[in-house]
């Protein structure tokens, strides 16, 4: 067997592949680690034909949309996950050949109505289901606490206790556990009558995601997060240091425009010499009238450089074809030194 790790914070992803056939499948995939894993399948000549997420992360952010652009390989869930880009639903018992390999799916609702472990002969991917040392939470949209208790004990702690187990969460970086291991030391597991277990997982009290919201929309919807619209927004634009715009705008270049995102209050308070004030709210509207001629070069800027790139990117598709966004911003700007004017 092939088999690799990948940490994203305390997020965990894994690739497991057959070393007969080179078949492979990635599990978890999170959304900054996508070069690492077409790098790791290249670099050992793997062909991913899956790409697994055990349910629907409220964390972060799923990488398996964007895989499946570059792979052409199905994602696949379990077939209660709400979502739309799932091409591959599966059943609790269903079964995933990959080479020779064989991943067994259990469903293991609780943490979400969608969860599903995966199993091998010697090891399973638990997803948020069990952790080392803990278990999902249940008080997220969709969690149960007496349906986790009940993929728990009824379903995961059945397996051999040899079983090597992998979650999609290692805060503590210990990067495995077993199923013997588990029953005999997780603290949560020791609640071993149904009542007492619910009742500890609903007085839990835990504190929300950082990106909860943004997360389940973008997981679930198939939509875009606003790292992605920022990322998709840097690779059709350039950029430009604050060194270079200080010193073009200290040789009076006429063939440049500093445009200013920012709402008038922040622009008032303090701006690049000669900057254009245009509200990012209404680009749109008067781009037309504000900058008539479509090949002067235009510098876009906003408060911490964000917002430009977005609106550098418009402006692209626009048809004006030399702008390019302010690397890091007024804030940059202002940090560093440079010339202020209100």
């Amino acid at each position: 067997m092939i088999f690799e790790t990948f940490a994203a914070g305390g997020c965990k992803s894994y690739i497991v592949g057959c070393e007969t056939t080179r078949a492979a499948a990635v599990i978890d995939p999170e959304i900054s680690r996508i070069d690492c894993y077409i790098g790791y399948a290249a670099q050992h000549g793997l062909h991913l034909r899956y790409i697994i997420d055990t349910h629907t992360h409220a964390d972060h952010f799923s990488a398996s949309r964007e895989l499946r652009k570059t792979l052409s390989a199905p994602v696949v869930m379990h077939r209660l996950s709400p979502a739309p880009y799932a091409d591959l639903r599966l059943d609790d018992g269903d079964m995933l050949i990959v080479g020779e390999l064989r991943l067994k799916a259990l469903h293991t609702p609780g943490h979400t109505r969608d969860s599903l472990c995966l199993v091998l002969p010697d090891r399973v991917f638990t997803g948020d289901t069990l952790l080392i040392g803990g278990t999902g939470r249940t008080d997220l949209p969709t969690g149960d606490p007496y349906a986790l208790y009940d993929s728990l004990f009824q379903k995961v702690l059945t397996l051999p206790p040899e079983t090597l187990v992998y979650p999609a969460h290692d805060y503590k970086d210990l990067g495995h556990s077993t199923i013997g291991a588990e029953i005999e030391q997780n603290p949560r597991l020791q609640k071993k009558e149904r009542a007492a277990f619910v009742e500890m997982m609903e007085k839990l009290d835990l504190a929300a995601p950082t990106h909860l919201t943004e997360a389940l929309r973008t997981n679930m919807s198939g939509g875009k997060s606003v790292a992605q619209l920022l990322a998709e927004a840097g690779a059709k634009v350039p950029f430009i240091s604050l060194a270079e715009l200080n010193a073009r705008i200290g040789g009076n270049s006429r063939d440049l425009v500093v445009l200013d995102l920012r709402e008038r209050d922040a622009f008032q308070t303090g701006h690049i010499p000669g900057a254009k004030h245009l509200p990012r709210g209404q680009l749109e509207l008067r781009v037309n009238v504000e900058l008539p001629d479509p090949t002067v070069r235009v510098v876009t800027s906003c408060e911490f450089g964000k917002i430009s790139t977005l609106a550098a990117a418009t402006l692209r598709e626009l048809g004006y074809g030399r702008v390019a966004a302010l690397d890091g911003g007024v804030k940059a700007w202002r940090d560093a030194g440079y010339p202020m004017e209100a």
